[in-house]
């Protein structure tokens, strides 16, 4: 009999670690087309996309397991995926500011800098009166976007506005646009997701303007082609992901690079063109750092090597390259930016919120001159021109009339949306 108990001990003991090691070691794809269940920015505005038991950090990245974020959500199995999520960022109300809410069947979770409110979680109808169990997504709407700061819920064909406020609830009907398996608001925009599509919508009315609904998989994630239908140039021009590098030449062409594709913009003719980094730099695949133009050659930084073409119909790879970055520009890598102005000789390296420069006349080649740009901690992406410096971050960019100007600024210049201004979308 005790034997009995030890093998019964024993098997509980294996069956209890295969289900933990199968509950935590499934690789999910999120370029299969999947289906996510909730989408929500965190405190720094970086997109969460959870699917099932797991979590998306930011438009690429492996996948997780969300209770490594939120441990909390793993204490209720019972409960299923997450249905719904939003970021409440009212800033008129610090009660409601900066506050993450995870809804799973009938309970809400609030979380403040990612820790668990006290009390929570909560049955819905106790936080958000009106509002009904079982949701299929969520996504918050501050004033003047929407008439009073609100939450917009979704559940089929239901919609119901919440003032945040007063906690009246307001039921609509959007006629013009699917039911959504998740809901989003990311730059002042607001999109519903249904499957792995999605369809933009105007948060007080429904209605759904321009092409929808379009493949997530262009626009909110690092994926490579995955499908014959794929546009590259629409979807590269318009993608909500950051950039990884742009530079323009002494034509004005522009080049602006993101994961695995990059498209051109003709100096004269303003045309876009789209298509895979491979297609016209074979030695680089994909993923570049760091670009700049020098004297019709395009020199591009990927980890710690340089990689340099001569630009042309197609461009050349010049012999000799790739050379580690070091031996090169002068300075160690990894680089997040890289400029140079025009009639310049002076390559501009940007690593963090510090700037170099390297006399590209001079041989060899040194990074000196370092200098600590004060206004801006992080840039994706930066390029020179006639007007100025372009120092992109994320979706945005800011505009300054000279490299100089951009270091001893004391307080950003005004925001600029790169899909709209640089590339003519209508967002």
């Amino acid at each position: 009999m005790k034997l009995l108990a030890h093998i019964l001990c024993l098997c509980l003991a294996l069956a209890l670690a295969y289900s933990h090691h199968d509950h935590g070691s499934a690789v999910i794809d999120r370029c299969e087309g999947l289906e996510m269940d909730a989408v929500a920015v965190n405190e720094e505005g970086k997109p969460y996309f959870f699917h099932g038991d797991h979590l998306f950090k930011g438009f690429h990245g492996l996948v997780e397991l969300s209770n490594e974020s939120f441990s909390e959500l793993d204490d209720h199995h019972h409960l299923g995926h997450v249905d719904a999520a939003f970021r409440m960022h009212y800033e008129d109300s610090q009660a409601d500011h900066d506050h993450m809410f995870f809804f799973l069947d009938t309970k809400v979770f609030s979380y403040y800098k990612h820790k668990l409110e006290d009390g929570f979680p909560k049955d819905i109808s106790e936080v958000f009166p009106g509002i009904p169990d079982h949701l299929d997504a969520a996504v918050e709407c501050p004033k003047p976007e929407c008439d009073e700061d609100s939450v917009i819920f979704f559940k089929g064909d239901d919609i119901y506005h919440y003032n945040v406020r007063t906690k009246a609830v307001d039921e609509k009907e959007f006629q013009s646009m699917p039911n959504c398996t998740s809901a989003f608001r990311f730059m002042e925009h607001y999109y519903c997701f249904h499957g792995h599509k999605f369809s933009k919508f105007d948060p007080k009315t429904g209605e759904v303007h321009g092409r929808y609904p379009k493949e997530a998989r262009d626009y909110f994630m690092r994926c490579s082609k995955f499908g014959e239908d794929a546009d590259h140039g629409e979807r590269e021009r318009c993608s909500r992901v950051h950039l990884d590098a742009v530079t323009s030449d002494g034509a004005g062409n522009i080049y602006a690079f993101r994961g695995h594709h990059f498209i051109r913009k003709d100096g004269a003719s303003d045309v876009l063109k789209g298509d895979t980094i491979e297609s016209a730099f074979k030695e680089l695949h994909s993923e570049v750092d760091a670009v700049f133009s020098y004297q019709d050659h395009l020199y591009m930084i990927k980890d710690d090597e340089v990689f340099v073409y001569k630009v042309g119909e197609p461009h050349t790879h010049l012999e000799g390259y790739p050379k580690p970055v070091k031996e090169e520009l002068g300075i160690e890598g990894p680089i997040d930016a890289a400029f140079v102005c025009e009639d310049h000789h002076i390559a501009h390296i940007i690593k963090g919120n510090h700037i170099f420069d390297v006399d590209m006349s001079a041989t060899p080649h040194t990074a000196s001159n370092e200098r600590e740009i004060a206004v801006l901690h992080k840039i994706d992406a930066a390029m020179c021109g006639p007007g100025g410096v372009k120092a992109i971050v994320g979706n945005h960019y800011y505009h300054f009339e000279s490299p100089l100007l951009m270091i001893a600024s004391k307080a950003l210049p005004d925001q600029h949306k790169v899909s709209l201004e640089l590339f003519g979308c209508d967002h």
